[in-house]
């Protein structure tokens, strides 16, 4: 699952690319967590690279759709 963060005033976006198996569910009560207690938003990509954003700096969040559900090739519509 990719996860992309806009920062306020900034033109630069995070983009975490999460592991195939991560809880969709539980990443969404994590980042409302986090917001709501303007605290740190720690995620752990694919590679196991810790990445910290301060929750007072987020201007949005993209979650994408889980790996598997992505369609590659000549049937992609």
């Amino acid at each position: 699952m990719d996860i992309r963060i806009g920062i306020v005033q900034s033109m630069k976006e995070i983009d975490v690319e999460l592991p195939t198996d991560a809880d969709r569910d539980k990443i969404m009560k994590e980042i409302e967590a986090a917001l709501s207690s303007e605290k740190v938003l720690w995620l752990t990509d694919r590679k196991g690279r810790r990445v910290g954003v301060p929750a007072s700096r987020i201007a949005y969040v993209e979650l994408g759709t889980p790996a598997s559900d992505r369609v590659v090739g000549f049937g992609a519509a």
